[in-house]
């Protein structure tokens, strides 16, 4: 009879080392710590909100320098009046309610595009993401993703801001009632109205719409805004939720 082998086992000293990453912190924490006078943790805070704003204010103010002026603006002002924020609402609803405030301000005083602009910053990151390096493909999107911008800002501030904070920002209804401190009925409206827009702009426009990927699913509201790279702005979504909305 053979004796059965048992398997060697590896001497837990001769076992690789594995790097433990801490947890993230807490937004709530960072913050506290913040208006205890922590810099560090203030700096947390931008390099974890900072793209999601920078990308609103590009998406409302179509000007890279802009987008650049109200999201230093925006923290700016979040850091002098950290002391007067009490936390009834979620930090990243009040640094968005900042910096959409100052990207209307920027926004009221530059003046509205006669036309497309086919150097407009926001077709350009779109384009870099979704023409998946196909040079013919890319002067498609161009054209169609300018047109869409064109009747994007054709919009009221109010609309605009809206469907930016929902269709490009991904926020829910809730969130971006939150946001703009309005009932969440009143985001659904502001999305009907500004669907109906922005269709009889492309109309009067002769824009055809491109076809779209399905857009993503609503998402039970959370405590922080959902994680993905708010950086590219892929108005693909913006033409699902127009047109399939």
């Amino acid at each position: 009879m053979v004796a059965s082998r048992r398997p060697r086992m590896t001497p837990p000293h001769a076992l690789p080392a594995v790097a433990h990453c801490p947890p993230p912190v807490p937004t709530d924490a960072l913050v506290r710590a913040a208006r205890d006078g922590h810099p560090r943790a203030f700096q947390e805070l931008v390099r974890r909100f900072r793209p999601r704003i920078r990308a609103l204010a590009l998406q409302l103010t179509a000007n890279a320098s802009d987008a650049d002026d109200v999201t230093q603006d925006a923290f700016l002002r979040a850091w002098e009046n950290l002391g007067s924020f009490e936390g009834r609402s979620a930090f990243f609803t009040w640094i968005y309610r900042i910096a959409v405030n100052r990207a209307l301000q920027v926004r009221q005083r530059a003046a509205r595009r006669p036309c497309v602009d086919p150097d407009d910053p926001r077709v350009a990151l779109a384009v870099a993401v979704d023409a998946h390096t196909s040079p013919h493909h890319a002067i498609e999107l161009r054209e169609r993703y300018g047109q869409l911008l064109w009747a994007f800002d054709q919009l009221s501030p109010l609309l605009r801001t809206t469907v930016a904070l929902t269709t490009l920002q991904g926020l829910t209804y809730p969130e971006a009632a939150a946001v703009l401190n309005v009932p969440e009925g009143t985001i659904a409206w502001r999305m009907h109205e500004a669907r109906a827009k922005l269709r009889a702009a492309l109309d009067r426009f002769g824009a055809v719409p491109a076809e779209a990927p399905e857009a993503p699913r609503r998402r039970a509201r959370s405590a922080e805004p959902r994680e993905r790279d708010p950086n590219i702005a892929s108005l693909a979504f913006a033409l699902a939720a127009v047109f399939q909305g």
